[in-house]
């Protein structure tokens, strides 16, 4: 029906999270009608944000240094880790101005049944993190809904010798998250209640 130009463009835009194949079909085509001088900045914006942003070799969050701004500030407690699932939630604790210490993004949460198991996570830098930084507090603020209870229990256990020795808190965020929900879309007031009155897990 369209060239195999335009068709190729809606295919790749329909492998976009939220897009199906009408909405790539109107973003095509809305792109389609833009001048040059208006869409190529979308081409280009794309073409640079994949060559230049990676991942913190520290704590995996976004970044264009080897190092995020987060894990270089001084001022952040790197005796605490916030572990989240995504770098879109760090931006979302971040917004609380509730929390001061450093984070570890896992890339995601176990689910056995999209076959994410362990080795498909940062679980195991975790781990290896919060033994050879002299970490004091693990926050595990994974979502509130099973995968993400899943993957809180798994940290819970793989670092519970530490816990016994006396060494390392695990703490969940409390009340005020709603089961079944992603961080991402929690406003500043629910997250900083929930961080405020977090609880011990494992």
């Amino acid at each position: 029906m369209f060239s195999p130009t335009v068709q190729r463009l809606i295919d790749e835009l329909s492998k976009l999270p939220g897009i199906g194949p009408k909405t790539a079909q109107r973003l095509t085509f809305h792109l389609l009608k833009l001048p040059p001088e208006e869409a190529l900045p979308l081409a280009q914006a794309l073409i640079e944000v994949k060559e230049t942003v990676r991942f913190c070799t520290r704590c995996f969050n976004l970044t264009e240094a080897e190092l995020c701004d987060i894990c270089t500030d001084p001022s952040r407690d790197q005796r605490t880790i916030c572990v989240v699932e995504e770098p879109a939630d760090v931006i979302s604790i971040e917004r609380t101005h509730e929390y001061r210490g450093v984070y570890h993004v896992l890339g995601g949460a176990l689910s056995p049944i999209d076959g994410i198991g362990p080795q498909k996570l940062r679980l195991a830098e975790l781990s290896e993190r919060v033994r050879a930084e002299g970490v004091q507090e693990v926050i595990v603020a994974t979502n509130p809904n099973m995968a993400g209870e899943a993957t809180a229990l798994y940290i819970a256990e793989e670092l519970r010798p530490l816990v016994a020795a006396g060494t390392l808190r695990i703490t969940r965020p409390a009340a005020g998250l709603p089961m079944g929900g992603d961080l991402e879309y929690a406003d500043e007031v629910t997250l900083s209640r929930a961080l405020a009155g977090r609880r011990e897990i494992g």
